[in-house]
């Protein structure tokens, strides 16, 4: 059966750094969020980015007490493979060899015993996948 392919709608400069509050925080509330934005705009406005994100399927919120906090609807890997998945299709035209080069070059050669060790491991995994 194919994998059903998840689109999630692209995400604004504030709605990004709003998801990477909620990642790193785990969850958070609207006075949570603004006091980690740079700049930040109104409570208002906070809230209004927040209740964006829930319609667009990224953001869930429950109460707790008196006030809502909100999360991520997804973990931290479902949105970094989409995220990935996208910069491989728009930078790389699709290609996972470009974009798997280009990290490498980034990092300037240094990779340890290990990390090249665990590279091995993943393309062997990769490869008996794809048999």
């Amino acid at each position: 059966m194919p994998k059903r392919r998840v689109h999630l709608p692209a995400l604004s400069r504030r709605e990004r750094q709003v998801m990477d509050i909620l990642f790193r925080r785990g969850k958070a509330t609207v006075v949570e969020v603004m006091a980690e934005l740079p700049d930040p705009p109104t409570y208002s406005a906070v809230r209004s980015i927040l209740k964006i994100l829930a319609d667009k399927g990224h953001v869930i919120n429950r109460a707790e007490g008196l006030r809502y906090v909100y999360l991520p609807a997804k973990d931290a890997g479902h949105f970094r493979d989409e995220a990935l998945k996208h910069v491989i299709r728009t930078f790389f035209d699709g290609s996972t060899d470009q974009a798997i080069a280009a990290v490498l070059r980034l990092s300037d050669g240094k990779l340890s015993a290990e990390s090249i060790a665990e590279l091995r491991e993943h393309l062997r995994k990769a490869r008996s996948e794809g048999d």
